[in-house]
């Protein structure tokens, strides 16, 4: 009787958390696309006065002999502070529209987390829907998991970095009447250190969700994330291959095929941290009529498939049972010191979207 009731206690806590969670999310992107709007509209502003501006200047290089220098050199300044402060609003509409597709997906993510559990009037007992329950842990602590590696990311990084903006916007103020020529030497070093955290932020934007899977589809994107893992990773080489062209798939498949890959790179990545040797992995993509196919193998350390590493074991979990409830089946070939071959495949029968 205790264990049934901690089991519905534990139930219920999930079941309101997915709600709050839920709520604050819509509250969420209700703010953000109330910001977007007048951002948008402060972008159409700043858009016909830069055209205005343009025009202006036009008037003035056919008029130069008659414009008194200061007249040339104060409208050349407001073109182009227009023309910063367009860029500058472009590249924050940007960054809204990409967290507004973000939450969205969130929001679908967590309604169908909700719906799920809106099924059953009871919590699952032991013996019934234990798959279910398994495959919902599972989720959870991936979920968990990958919320901790994100934060931390962000704390060592752009966190840090911006700690350190303020101290350098400091010093630059301070060196601004003293020493000029030191000022603009911090002013130039705070701009590279921004830039340098503006490239990891879409990065990790990247990770969470790839612009481009949505609007070019899986090779294209794979492909993409195949270089900028080699780039990270400078003790390991990566050869993609892909067959069948670059149709495109339904786009829960697409997203599921991705991670897939995304999920078995860092896994090479992670147990050949101190591998001596450089590792060699080949990732295979075969799109097929009537099926799809993938495959990552490495010549790396390998492992025993039946005591798979920390942190990898969860990873192939999630992955076979994706691939499962799709109707297919995942395999894994390793051995201690002879590297690793990670494969599956599942139907496209329902799947495959011809566009």
């Amino acid at each position: 009787m205790v264990m049934k009731q901690e089991v519905d206690n534990v139930w219920e806590t999930y079941q309101h958390d997915i709600s709050v969670e839920l709520d604050k999310a819509q509250r969420s992107l209700k703010d953000l696309n109330t910001t977007l709007d007048q951002s948008q509209g402060e972008l159409n502003r700043l858009t016909q006065r830069n055209a205005a501006m343009s025009a202006h200047l036009q008037q003035v290089q056919a008029q130069l002999n008659s414009i008194s220098p200061a007249d040339v050199k104060n409208a050349y300044s407001a073109a182009m502070e227009t023309q910063q402060r367009l860029l500058l609003l472009r590249g924050q509409i940007e960054k809204l529209q990409s967290d507004q597709s973000n939450i969205k997906r969130y929001i679908e993510a967590l309604e169908r987390a909700d719906h799920f559990l809106s099924e059953d009037h009871e919590p699952p007992r032991r013996g019934r829907n234990s798959r279910r329950m398994a495959m919902l842990e599972m989720l959870i602590n991936a979920q968990e998991s990958e919320r901790l590696r994100l934060s931390r990311q962000m704390h060592d990084g752009p966190a840090q970095a911006l700690s350190n903006f303020i101290v350098q916007a400091e010093i630059a103020s301070r060196f601004f009447e003293m020493d000029p020529e030191k000022a603009k030497e911090e002013l130039a070093n705070l701009k590279a250190s921004a830039m340098s955290t503006f490239q990891k932020v879409r990065l990790f934007i990247s990770e969470l969700r790839p612009m481009m899977l949505d609007d070019l589809g899986l090779v294209p994107t794979l492909k993409r994330h195949v270089e900028t893992f080699k780039e990270q990773q400078s003790n390991i080489d990566v050869v993609l291959s892909v067959k069948g062209g670059e149709k495109r798939l339904a786009p829960y498949v697409e997203v599921m095929l991705f991670r897939a890959a995304q999920e078995l790179l860092a896994n090479v990545a992670r147990f050949n941290l101190d591998n001596p040797a450089k590792v060699q992995v080949n990732l295979q993509l075969s799109l097929e009529d009537t099926l799809v196919r993938m495959s990552v193998s490495d010549n790396g350390k390998g492992f025993d498939p039946e005591a798979m590493p920390e942190g990898t074991d969860m990873s192939v979990k999630l992955i076979r049972e994706r691939v499962e409830m799709l109707g297919g089946y995942l395999e894994v070939d390793s051995s201690v010191g002879k590297g690793s071959r990670i494969s599956f495949q599942i139907p496209l029968e329902t799947s495959a979207s011809e566009e």
